[in-house]
């Protein structure tokens, strides 16, 4: 029987809304990361207390990955993504109710934290049902792009709206920014169209638990999922305690923010071309290699730079390479693991860069030994070139 293909214009709107809830997880995932002293104050507690709102979406993620990709798989991302993005809208103003009570702060944000793993393992599954093979990493470089705005957003909002309003207040504006996003989301959302984009997406995809096996028996997919544990833990650490490291030079919570900021507009642009030119070559593993090259000057920078200027180039440098490869990644795991599903495959790459919070921690562990940030990001920088050269045995897939 003959099949018919269609790419419908509507797989935009789809897009949009995927995009935006992320925004809106990643905006509350970081808001207390540049205003981490001010954030102890407020709670009363120390500041690696501050440390774990972001932490505890990495720890959260290790054991649910798996359960919520099964559930992508075997219901569907609407329902799934749809309950998980109410639930960060919900929780998201509970955090802001909380005030001053710093548990029931953190209760509300594990409640965040379990929900991230359905909006994250998505981010494959959603282009493979809309989207042409040769539109899918600018598909997924896309909603990295929105992950990164979020993320930005809350590096740089946070602190210009601490100055004017408690932290609870704060947290109150980022839910109802939530809540915002998942009524679109759920309103738009649609699981597939009525005719596959092309012949790759009417493929017949291995179910979890085959596709699982499948995944975890594929030599280049492991080695990928090696290079995520790295590049996620330089993401995440940086992100994570970006104040911490730029305060011995003499940078403040406002600036620290501001750089966070600049390395993931850096991000964005990195996230738009390099997977431009990767669907345009039907090549995954040149340019991730390049990405993870590419970032390692970046970080060096980051670490031993004096002056917000060349810290900021540095930055920039670093987003615009590193993050670009998230994108790039993620569709040459999705391709190197088939016929394992999308959200399986997803999943798993998504679990072993929140696997890496032991990096996170070692950075911590690290700057209370030496009293900075530096040894811990050359270290990192060695680990990133390990991994360009990691990349080289990738085995090329047919896009």
């Amino acid at each position: 029987m003959e099949q018919n293909y269609r790419v419908f214009p509507y797989r935009w709107v789809i897009l949009v809304a995927t995009m935006l809830i992320n925004v809106t997880i990643q905006m509350l995932w970081i808001a207390y990361s540049p205003i981490t002293r001010a954030t102890a104050s407020f709670y009363g507690v120390s500041e690696m207390a501050v440390g774990f709102f972001a932490m505890s979406f990495m720890i959260a993620f290790i054991p649910l990955s798996i359960p919520a990709s099964w559930l992508i798989d075997r219901y569907g991302y609407v329902p799934t993504v749809g309950a998980a993005s109410v639930a960060v809208g919900i929780l998201g103003l509970a955090r802001g109710a909380a005030g001053t009570h710093f548990a029931l702060a953190m209760v509300a944000t594990c409640g965040l934290a379990a929900a991230q793993p359905f909006l994250l393992n998505s981010w494959t599954k959603i282009p493979a049902a809309w989207f042409p093979a040769r539109e899918r990493a600018t598909a997924v470089g896309l909603i990295t792009i929105a992950s990164i705005l979020g993320t930005a957003i809350g590096l740089v909002a946070t602190p210009m709206l601490a100055a004017s309003m408690d932290i609870a207040k704060v947290q109150l504006v980022y839910g109802a920014v939530a809540s915002a996003a998942a009524l679109i989301f759920v309103l738009a959302a649609r699981e597939k169209p009525k005719l596959p984009p092309d012949e790759s997406a009417s493929r017949e995809r291995a179910f979890m638990i085959e596709g699982l096996k499948h995944a975890l028996k594929t030599p280049s997919f492991l080695r990928f999922l090696a290079i995520v544990f790295v590049g996620m833990g330089i993401f995440n650490g940086v992100t994570t305690w970006v104040e911490g490291i730029v305060r011995p030079r003499g940078i403040g919570s406002d600036q620290a923010g501001l750089l966070g900021a600049i390395m993931l507009v850096g991000g964005v642009f990195g996230a738009v071309l390099i997977p431009l030119f990767s669907d345009r070559a039907s090549k995954r593993r040149p340019y991730i290699i390049l990405g993870l090259a590419g970032a390692i000057p970046g970080l060096l920078g980051l670490a031993l730079t004096p002056g917000f200027t060349l810290i900021a180039i540095s930055a920039f440098v670093l987003g615009f390479f590193l993050i670009a490869v998230n994108p790039v990644g993620m569709q040459y795991a999705a391709e190197a693991a088939r016929p394992t599903p999308e959200g399986t495959s997803n999943g798993l790459v998504t679990l072993a860069g929140q696997i890496s919070v032991v990096i996170v921690y070692a950075m911590e562990a690290l700057n209370n030994l030496t009293g900075t940030f530096t040894a811990a990001l050359i270290v990192l920088a060695a680990l990133l070139a390990a991994s360009a050269l990691l990349a080289t045995r990738l085995k090329e897939n047919g896009v």
